[in-house]
């Protein structure tokens, strides 16, 4: 048996070998097919099980296996590099990655593009630019978002421009290029307001809710002064909720958040959120795997793409377009 199967399984090693594949080419995975690894900041927060919906959506409709794999807490730079790493070295066809660090993941990136594997940045801005250092970037225009935010809370606590109101800003987390954006979006916007006097400007929630409550208890004399409340993504919005609970603040400030859960939803309808700013992380996910899979196909790509966002209000949460959004 032995002798007869040798000659087979010897005429069939190259074809193994071959269906791994070269660095950016189509390499594939254990289905066979063209496989490539889509790198979250993190997997937890609700944002990211969108985002992971809408990309491996793209990889049945293009017939691509999505290898998702990231952090579980949205802090851990060393992880996210590992796995970068990771894939580069098992040769994955292309790599798409949301940058937990603009400046710390931008060798890494380097390094898979010297293998020949394409990268696709999405959600957060990296060190670099379109196409020389990475194929394309798939996110929201943050700094304009931030704007939108800024607006809408300088609406609502200083309707008259001559009257006067204090803001509190909670930064996410240093080196988030997304959030970063948001915050300097937020701060161009009510700086414009001369009567509008930010109070708290430079106080970082951290990765988790948990953290963001702690830090936004931190600032209760300076909450119970302010009139307005501005958090950059769904854990720091949803840390100065629980903040502004237990304080007995929730619905007397102003709060304009970012990104939407159910329980942030919940808070937008009970009126203790004002405004949300919502993002299309299922579009995210799905144009940034079409467009990676494009970039390894030797397609052209557009080097920066704008997936939008939304400010959402109460009045605006049956609307069929909203609806449709926040699914």
């Amino acid at each position: 048996m032995t002798r007869h199967f040798l000659p087979l399984l010897l005429a069939l090693l190259p074809v193994a070998g071959t269906a791994c594949g070269k660095a950016g080419t189509d390499a594939a995975g254990g289905s066979g097919r063209l496989a490539v690894s889509v790198i979250p900041k993190g997997t937890t927060h609700v944002f990211w099980k969108a985002v992971e919906r809408g990309a491996r959506e793209a990889g049945e409709e293009l017939g691509v296996e999505v290898l998702w794999k990231g952090p579980l807490v949205e802090n851990d730079r060393a992880q996210q590099i590992q796995l970068l790493q990771q894939f580069t070295s098992q040769k994955v066809a292309g790599i798409a990655l949301a940058p937990l660090d603009h400046a710390a993941l931008a060798g890494p990136v380097k390094q898979a593009r010297a293998a020949g594997i394409p990268v696709v940045v999405f959600d957060s801005a990296l060190d670099g630019s379109a196409p020389r250092d990475f194929a394309s970037t798939v996110s929201t225009d943050n700094e304009k978002a931030g704007r939108l935010a800024g607006e809408a809370l300088a609406e609502r606590v200083a309707p008259d421009p001559k009257a006067g109101a204090k803001v509190v800003l909670l930064r996410y987390m240093v080196g988030s290029a997304s959030t970063e954006s948001r915050e300097s979006g937020f701060l161009e916007a009510v700086k414009a307001r001369p009567t509008v006097e930010v109070l708290v400007q430079n106080r970082y929630a951290g990765a988790t809710a948990g953290e963001a409550k702690s830090e936004a208890l931190n600032l209760a004399d300076a909450l119970a002064k302010a009139t307005g409340v501005f958090c950059p993504n769904e854990s720091s919005t949803m840390g100065m909720l629980l903040a502004l609970r237990q304080l007995g603040l929730a619905g007397k400030v102003r709060f304009v958040g970012f990104d939407a859960s159910p329980p942030l939803l919940e808070a937008l309808r009970a009126g203790e959120i004002d405004a949300l700013v919502v993002q299309d992380p299922r579009r995210m996910g799905n144009l940034a795997v079409r467009t990676l899979v494009a970039a390894i196909r030797k397609q052209p790509v557009e080097p920066a793409i704008d997936t939008g966002a939304t400010l959402v209000t109460k009045e605006d949460l049956e609307k069929p377009e909203i609806r449709a959004l926040l699914e």
